[in-house]
């Protein structure tokens, strides 16, 4: 009972902050183009401690969202669709195919030139977003549908993660890495001796993310790291893991990601948006997402489901994950997130966002209608 009520809490929050996610994004890009546009740019250029505002936002506040993700997949490994290898390899191949084709196809088009970094901008899937989108039909979805889209984003976030801790970091301060680990390794014995307190863990997250801003991984990586050194016991309402996801759902639904959303989608659009769309990074971000993420995650899991690996829920069909297959392919915030990663160039930045967008814009219209059009009534589900 209580993991189903923590789960419908969850996509509660998702769906609502997805909802909040397309209304920030529609705001930012009206007033980047407006005759607000240059004051806008710069608010977010703001210095504060030698950092822009911008740059706090993706490395602080994005630190907060990479908690709860690292909450989510914790709590599906100990007692959800990841507990299990047969709940949970169905997911799990969609996850692996829509990352690795997307990729692919990224790579086909950029393959030896300046733009080849961002092979994992089209990889990730933006689980706000996908879950808003498939939130609009209502109880015609089916609990198993929210369940694999959900746990497939969630891997997809862990995909993401790792990529970007081993080919986006591009120089290691090796002493505060260490002692980042150091503090890791503490927060860890704390658990092991079974300190249920979330305060020293807190206290130690921010001094983790502290020494790991300054040694050349990506900070928000300490989020992660920090929700599994958090213990969740048996995962009831008294276990630390699960009162601390309880109380960040909200506050990232609502207000980290909206933030980052405003901060990240102050594009200017000049009416040169074909032409970006036909430069070879615009072509692997828009393919990517839109054709590779449902091809992959539709070809690996009919594979292995064709040869008795695994098995499709009853209550699904294959014309269902096609449908959540190009709902995944909405990439938005860790596409952004790993744009800025990827590439100096302000110009390739700002025209991938766009494109970003444009694709995820396509995916959930797509996926949205795919999934109307194959998904019982109401009345037919309830007979």
């Amino acid at each position: 009972m209580k993991k189903t009520q923590l789960f419908k809490e969850f996509f509660d929050s998702e769906k609502s902050g997805g909802l909040i996610l397309i209304a920030c994004t529609v705001v930012s890009l009206l007033i980047a183009n407006s005759d607000f546009g240059s004051a806008y740019h710069h608010l977010w250029q703001t210095q504060f401690q030698g950092h822009s505002l911008e740059h706090w936002i993706n490395d602080g506040l994005m630190t907060v969202f990479f908690l709860l993700i690292g909450l989510e997949l914790e709590r599906e490994i100990y007692q959800g669709e990841l507990s299990s290898i047969q709940n949970a390899l169905l997911p799990i191949l969609g996850a692996v195919g829509g990352m690795f084709v997307p990729a692919g196809i990224f790579l086909l088009f950029n393959v030896g030139t300046i733009t080849q970094a961002g092979a994992g901008i089209p990889m990730a899937t933006d689980i706000a977003f996908a879950l808003g989108v498939m939130s609009l039909l209502g109880n015609r979805v089916p609990t198993s549908l929210k369940v694999f889209l959900t746990a497939l984003a969630v891997i997809d976030d862990l995909g993401a993660i790792l990529i970007i801790a081993i080919f986006y970091t591009k120089t290691l301060l090796w002493t505060n890495l260490f002692i980042a680990l150091g503090i890791f390794a503490l927060l860890l014995a704390l658990n092991r001796i079974k300190v249920r307190n979330l305060f020293p863990y807190l206290i130690g997250g921010i001094a983790m993310w502290y020494f790991m801003l300054y040694s050349g991984v990506h900070a928000t990586i300490t989020g992660v790291l920090l929700a599994f050194a958090i213990p969740f016991g048996n995962g009831d309402e008294k276990s630390p893991s699960y009162i601390l996801q309880h109380f960040l759902h909200k506050p990232v639904a609502f207000i980290v990601l909206p933030i980052f959303a405003l901060a990240n989608t102050a594009i200017s659009i000049d009416g040169n948006i074909a032409k970006v769309l036909v430069e070879n990074y615009g072509l692997g971000i828009y393919i990517g997402l839109v054709v590779g993420k449902p091809l992959g995650i539709f070809a690996l899991t009919f594979l292995f489901v064709t040869f008795n690996l695994c098995q499709l829920p009853a209550d699904l069909n294959w014309k269902n994950i096609f449908g959540v297959g190009i709902l995944a392919g909405i990439g938005f915030t860790m596409s952004i997130f790993i744009t800025l990663l990827a590439f100096d160039d302000e110009t390739i930045i700002n025209n991938s966002k766009l494109v970003i967008l444009l694709s995820s814009l396509t995916a959930g219209l797509l996926g949205f209608a795919m999934l109307k059009l194959t998904l019982p009534t109401t009345e037919s589900r309830d007979e």
